[in-house]
Order: structure tokens, then sequence, then C-alpha cells
């Protein structure tokens, strides 16, 4: 099984999180943060690379936060585990030359399928949809997690912006 590290981990489930609940208002860290059980200074760490390249945008002020800079049908899994991935992943070394293909064709085809895999097929997934749809319940968003953060107002299912 291939191994991600927490940082891609959580990049991606950071901006899944900002593609189903920021299309209202701008995302808070601390509203990431206490979703995603981390703390707050890490995500900021995430966000300092997506800021860098460019994925998310913040929005200052008392009802500021973070919003994606394009649409999530526009937003690779591939392009968010590369940024926090840089440097990280080196060409295979060692063994035969027969060995180093396999791996590189491995991890071309790897690519491939994270590049072929948008925020927003995440979004549409049914049971994706399906599980907002529960937390809507009520006519205020309240966080499977915290159970705490209900003061966004509910987008209805047929209006979650992919």
């Amino acid at each position: 099984m291939i191994r991600l590290s927490a940082k891609s981990r959580y990049a991606v489930s950071a901006l899944m999180h900002l593609a189903i609940h920021g299309g209202e208002a701008p995302v808070r860290l601390a509203e990431i943060s206490v979703c995603q059980g981390i703390s707050v200074s890490y995500v900021d760490q995430i966000f300092t690379r997506l800021r860098g390249a460019d994925l998310v945008r913040g929005v200052p002020g008392p009802r500021g936060g973070y919003r994606l800079t394009r649409p999530a049908a526009d937003i690779s899994v591939g392009e968010v585990i590369r940024v926090m991935e840089a440097g990280r992943r080196g060409e295979p070394r060692g063994g035969s030359v027969l060995s180093r293909i396999i791996w590189q064709r491995l991890g071309e085809r790897l690519d491939a399928y994270v590049d072929g895999l948008s925020l927003a097929d995440f979004v549409q997934r049914p049971q994706i949809r399906e599980a907002i749809s529960r937390q809507y319940q009520g006519g205020q968003w309240r966080c499977d997690v915290c159970g705490a953060l209900a003061q966004r107002r509910s987008p209805g299912v047929g209006e979650l912006r992919p």
C-alpha cells in the first residue's frame, strides 16, 4: 500500500471541507482544526503551503477564512499531494534496471490516477452527499465530529457546489 504523509491526507481533507462548506462563506482554520481533530498551528502550516501553491486564498476580517481559488472540479487530488509532498519523493534508487523501470511505471500510473480525481468527484459521491444532508438536518450545519459548529446555513444537497 502506498503511504502518504499526514500533511497530504489532512490537506486533501481540508480542501474537501472547503469544497463542501465554503460556497456560502469563507471557512476558518479553527473550524477545519476541530473537524479534522488537529491543532490550528498544524492546519496553518498546511495552509501556508496551499496558499503558496495558489490553491486557497485568505479572506480577511471578522467573518474571514479561506476559499478555494478555483472550482473544486479544477483541483486534482494529485496536485494537492504534489504540493504537500514536494521534495519528499525521489526517483527509485538501487535495485536492477528492471526494478527501477517497474517502479517508475507504477509511479506514473498512480500519478495519472490521482490527477484524474478532483475534489468535486468526492463531493458528488452519493455517500458523501448523504452524510452532508444528514449534517444539515434541522436547518443549520452541525459537524459530526465536534457537534458545536452550527453557524452555517444549509446549502441543500442540490445546491452543493463542486
